[in-house]
């Protein structure tokens, strides 16, 4: 009998001791990793008053931790399941035209991929917005869920040349490896976080294709103003990188509308200083979604991403950061039945389209179609 057991336990250490090794090996060669960071970068990013004892931090004490209790309550979570935690029906996807996209030159509109990404037109210029275009937002199939659409509205390979990519922060869901590799051939700029340059520069992408931005710096692309502002949340993609490279929000001006892109993290005095700065804006493109209380100063609960939007003096709010996986316990529906009920209770315009609808800037005005109910 003390033999089966050792020939038991002998198995069974040996696969986890292969599985460990296999993850090792993974997380060497694989680029979905992407890049590591010099000397000389580091002697960089220390430049920035945000850069501190070797890695970025919030403006605000920010908790990231959880005790033992609530990781295994989370882990059960998980296991568990939700209750409507993915479209039971095929979303509607409206398909974008690439032809009449590049005709319609001169009508600000954007386009909605689903979770935080987005196409663009600002006076006449292309820009994407955290193009993560991939079926599961993880370095590997195996360890994520898949997209809730089966199509997108216009696949990488029938996108127009892009003027410029922003990035908010390099996370699986902001930053896709396979999506970048499909556009880098057709893009003139990528604007990024400090940091998220050594990834781009391991994928291919030429260092004066590159710009990378610390909170509150300035820049102007073809005439259209960018600001690279602050966000409460944090960075990372393997397991010893956390806080690596900086992450945040966009203000992006034309020369008569005022965009303002949140990126992911939790609520925070940014926002009215944002507003304050550089508002008014005529559309925001507000995070919600992929909450829990156990990581509140990450990720904002519905209410406070309406309270956010007033804060950020916006017009017209949208709610993002859903719609397209699901990275947290809520119900894939809760993020916008949330944000639409409190925007009503405190008069915020919002604006809820569906994936691939055109977003006419022109024409904005409160939509209450309810097209995520089957």
């Amino acid at each position: 009998m003390t033999k089966i057991v050792k020939i038991i336990a002998l198995t069974i250490g040996g696969f986890i001791l292969l599985v460990v090794i296999g993850g090792v090996i993974f997380v060497k060669i694989s680029p979905e990793f992407g890049g590591k960071h010099t000397l000389i970068d580091v002697e960089r990013y220390s430049k920035s008053t945000n850069f501190k004892k070797g890695q970025f931090e919030n403006l605000s004490s920010t908790n990231m931790d959880m005790s033992f209790g609530e990781t295994m309550e989370t882990l059960a979570d998980f296991i568990k399941g939700t209750q409507n935690a993915k479209p039971d029906f095929e979303l509607p996807v409206e398909k974008v035209d690439s032809l009449n996209w590049e005709q319609n030159d001169s009508t600000n509109r954007l386009v909605w991929f689903g979770h935080s990404s987005f196409l663009i037109k600002l006076d006449g210029k292309n820009i994407l917005i955290d193009p993560m275009m991939g079926k599961v937002a993880a370095p590997h199939p195996w360890l994520g869920v898949d997209r809730y659409s089966t199509e997108l509205p216009i696949e990488i390979e029938k996108l127009p040349k892009i003027d410029a990519v922003l990035i908010s922060h390099d996370h699986y869901d902001h930053l896709d490896y396979g999506s970048i590799r499909l556009l880098k051939d057709k893009v003139n700029q990528f604007m990024v976080p400090l940091g998220v340059g050594a990834h781009l520069k391991e994928w291919g992408i030429e260092d004066h294709r590159i710009q990378e931005f610390d909170w509150w710096q300035k820049t102007t692309y073809e005439h259209i103003g960018l600001v690279f502002t602050p966000s409460r949340h944090f960075s990372g993609r393997g397991l010893t990188d956390r806080f690596s490279t900086l992450w945040g929000s966009w203000v992006i001006t034309g020369e008569t509308k005022n965009l303002y892109f949140s990126g992911d993290g939790g609520f925070g005095d940014h926002f009215k200083e944002i507003g304050e700065k550089f508002g008014p804006f005529d559309f925001a493109m507000m995070e919600c979604g992929q909450y829990n209380e156990n990581w509140a100063d990450i990720h904002m609960m519905p209410e406070e991403t309406v309270q956010a939007s007033l804060d950020v003096n916006t017009k017209v709010s949208m709610p993002i950061h859903w719609g397209a996986f699901t990275l947290s316990m809520h119900s894939w529906t809760d993020p916008v039945e949330r944000f639409t009920a409190k925007s009503k209770e405190l008069n915020l315009a919002y604006f809820v389209p569906k994936i691939g609808e055109e977003i006419l800037l022109g024409t904005l005005k409160s939509k209450s179609g309810v097209w995520w109910k089957n």
